[in-house]
């Protein structure tokens, strides 16, 4: 665990976290759970022989009651009126949007299959399938709606006995959700931040959080985001008539957080290292400041930090973008 402080920077555990907190503080975790989404399909068989090819296909979201948003490889392109099949599905490709992404038909259960023959959607930089034990472990222990293409990756630190921890200290927990779709990870391809394509996400912030919120700022607690895609959904949510507080919000969210921006839900942020030229280097750059993120990740590399998924965690304490 790298903390990060305005002094500088200072080096611990994972385990360490629940001392790092205080009491009357409102830890926030994103409650989503991933779909084991990715799944092995194949082109139909020909007459006479050939076809039966195999296509992956990585379920993102769906669209309407029979369409989902897919990822797709094989061994050429998918296009529009391809037909594949798995153990129980007929699926077809109906439509291609200008990223890539599919839009396929599916007549079956998906999710029924998703949960028999579905691999969890490890990142590709793994250079693996997801195996048995990815179904356990790329989830954290507190996944309750499912929804997800890839896991809220800063919160697969947090483990039972820590949640015990944090109670004990007077910390207060909160929950909302937030689907996290592949957009998250995609590289940042323009020289301009503000012409990066955003992906959307499906937020959910109930009233039970924010009541949660409001509790907080009455007694002084900290406003603590475990990872960016509980910072993203509470900033979406953010009440501007109430600074400081949220509303009730159930919808997409697009939003894009980069240096300059205010701030004014989220207090301190739970982490992971994140990739160069991603959304989610520049989120955290703007929240402790892209001169100190930058050496910050100096130090990681010399300390040979891990980096991503399932790698090592920061923690931010306090808003500290006020540097540059």
């Amino acid at each position: 665990m790298c903390v990060v402080e305005r002094q500088g920077v200072r080096h611990g555990q994972v385990s360490d976290f629940p001392e790092e907190l205080r009491a009357g503080d409102l830890l926030v975790l994103n409650e989503t759970r991933v779909r084991q989404a990715r799944l092995l399909c194949r082109r139909p068989s020909l007459p006479g022989g050939g076809g039966g090819a195999r296509v992956e296909l990585l379920f993102l979201h769906p669209r309407a009651h029979d369409t989902w948003s897919a990822l797709g490889k094989g061994n050429r392109p998918l296009r529009i009126g391809d037909k594949l099949e798995s153990r129980s599905l007929y699926l077809t490709v109906v439509g291609r949007d200008s990223d890539g992404t599919l839009e396929v038909r599916v007549d079956g259960d998906l999710e029924a299959e998703l949960l028999a023959d579905g691999t969890m959607p490890i990142p590709p930089y793994m250079e693996r399938s997801g195996d048995e034990l990815d179904v356990s472990r790329y989830q954290t222990v507190f996944a309750q709606e499912l929804g997800s293409a890839a896991a809220p990756t800063a919160g697969l630190h947090i483990t039972e006995e820590m949640i015990s921890r944090i109670l004990a200290k007077g910390v207060h927990i909160a929950r909302l959700v937030l689907h996290v779709g592949v957009g998250t990870f995609r590289p940042v391809s323009v020289d301009e931040l503000d012409e990066h394509p955003m992906h959307s996400e499906d937020v959910v912030v109930s009233e039970d959080l924010v009541e949660a919120v409001a509790s907080a700022r009455v007694r002084g607690g900290r406003v603590v985001a475990i990872g960016s895609t509980a910072l993203r959904a509470l900033e979406s949510a953010r009440d501007s008539a109430r600074p400081g507080r949220v509303r009730t919000f159930t919808g997409p969210t697009d939003l894009l957080i980069q240096p300059g921006y205010e701030f004014s839900v989220v207090d301190a942020l739970w982490t992971n290292f994140h990739q160069p030229r991603s959304t989610l280097m520049a989120l955290v750059s703007a929240f402790a400041g892209l001169k100190r993120i930058q050496r910050v990740y100096e130090q990681a590399v010399e300390q040979k930090y891990r980096f991503l998924s399932y790698g090592d965690a920061m923690w931010i304490p306090n808003k500290l973008q006020d540097e540059d």
